[in-house]
C-alpha cells in the first residue's frame, strides 16, 4: 500500500485498530495475563523476546488480516523486528493492514489530576524513522483522571504540540488522551476534554487531519462532533480496561466509533494453546470487536468473553 491508499483506508474503511504496542511497563503484566510465569524471563531482554513471539504469533495468524483489522499500532522494537521471515511493517503491508507506531516514552507523575507523557528524546530521529520503515503515523498516550480543567487543557496542549510534528515529518499523529474509565466525574471531564480538543483542531492548519483515540463515553455519541471533524480523519475508542464484552457493549452504543483495544483483544490469548486454538480465539476476539466497530444494532451487552 501507498500513502494515499493508506490514508484512504483509514478515512473509509471499516475495521479496528489492534493497538498491540505494550511498553516495558506493562509488558510483565501482558505476559503473565498471556500465562507465562514471572520467572519465565530473567532481565529486560529476555522479557521483549518473549512478548515479540506472542506478537508475532498474532500477527502471523490468518484471523490478523485487512478484512477485519484496519490497522495496527506497533511498539518500537516491533516495527523493527521480523515475523515469518519479514520485516514486520512489510508483513502488515502485505495483509493489507495500515502500520502506526506508539512513540511516547510512558507517562509523568500526576499533577492536576492528570499525567503528561515524559520527554520523547530523539524525536525528530524516530519520526524519520517510522516513515523510512513505512509507517503510516504514530501514536503517543496521556492520562486525565480527573475533572481539572487546567490539568485537561495541559494534556490536550501537549497532544497537539507532538501531533504537529508528526504532521510536519508528514505522517499521521494518534492523539490518545485517555480518561480513567473508573473516574467518578468522567461526564464532566469528557465535556471539557472535548472542549479542548475542538480548539486543538481549530489551530490545524487547513488540509491537514488526525485521528483521536479516546475513551468510550460515559454520555452515548457524545463525541459526534468531533467524528464530523474536518481535521479529524477518525475517532476510535480505546477499552480502558473494560472486558471485551463491556467494551463492545459500550462501543456499539457510538456509531462511528471504531475500535482500538489492546488488553480487550488479547485477553483470551495464552501461551500454552494450539495454533488452531490460537487462531480460533483470536478470530473470535476480533469479530466481536468488528461488529461492535460496525453493527451497533447487535446486543453485545449479552456476549459473554473473559475479562
Amino acid at each position: 500500500m501507498n500513502r494515499e491508499q493508506m490514508m484512504d483506508r483509514i478515512r473509509r474503511a471499516k475495521g479496528i485498530i489492534a493497538a498491540i504496542d505494550q511498553s516495558g511497563g506493562s509488558t510483565p503484566k501482558t505476559l503473565i495475563r498471556y500465562g507465562l510465569s514471572p520467572d519465565a524471563w530473567t532481565g529486560e531482554e529476555e522479557m521483549f523476546d518473549l512478548i515479540h513471539r506472542m506478537r508475532c504469533r498474532i500477527l502471523l495468524s490468518p484471523a490478523f488480516d485487512g478484512q477485519k483489522v484496519l490497522a495496527a499500532i506497533l511498539f518500537e522494537r516491533t516495527m523493527k523486528g521480523v515475523a515469518g521471515g519479514k520485516p514486520v511493517p512489510q508483513l502488515l503491508h502485505d495483509k493489507g493492514i495500515v502500520p502506526f507506531v506508539k512513540i511516547d516514552q510512558g507517562l509523568e507523575a500526576e499533577a492536576d489530576r492528570v499525567q503528561l507523557m515524559k520527554p520523547i528524546p530523539d524525536l525528530p530521529r524516530k519520526l524519520a524513522q517510522a516513515r523510512e520503515l513505512g509507517m503510516l503515523g504514530t501514536k503517543a498516550r496521556s492520562l486525565i483522571k480527573g475533572a481539572d480543567p487546567k490539568g485537561i487543557a495541559a494534556i490536550v496542549r501537549q497532544q497537539f504540540e507532538i501531533g504537529k510534528a508528526v504532521l510536519d515529518a508528514d505522517l499521521l499523529p494518534i492523539l490518545e488522551p485517555e480518561y480513567d474509565i473508573y473516574a467518578p466525574d468522567r461526564a464532566e471531564g469528557e465535556a471539557i476534554l472535548r472542549s479542548e480538543l475542538l480548539k486543538g483542531l481549530s489551530g490545524l492548519p487547513e488540509g491537514r487531519q488526525i485521528v483521536l483515540k479516546l475513551s468510550i463515553p460515559v454520555e452515548p455519541n457524545a463525541c459526534l462532533e468531533l467524528m464530523r471533524h474536518a481535521r479529524v480523519a477518525r475517532v476510535a475508542g480505546l477499552s480502558g480496561g473494560y472486558s471485551r464484552s463491556e467494551a463492545c457493549a459500550e462501543l456499539a452504543k457510538n456509531p462511528g466509533m471504531i475500535a482500538s483495544f489492546s488488553r480487550a483483544l488479547m485477553s483470551d490469548l495464552r501461551a500454552n494453546m494450539s495454533e488452531q486454538q490460537f487462531d480460533e480465539s483470536l478470530a473470535t476476539a476480533i469479530d466481536e470487536i468488528y461488529r461492535a466497530s460496525t453493527d451497533p444494532t447487535v446486543p453485545f451487552a449479552a456476549v459473554s468473553s473473559s475479562s
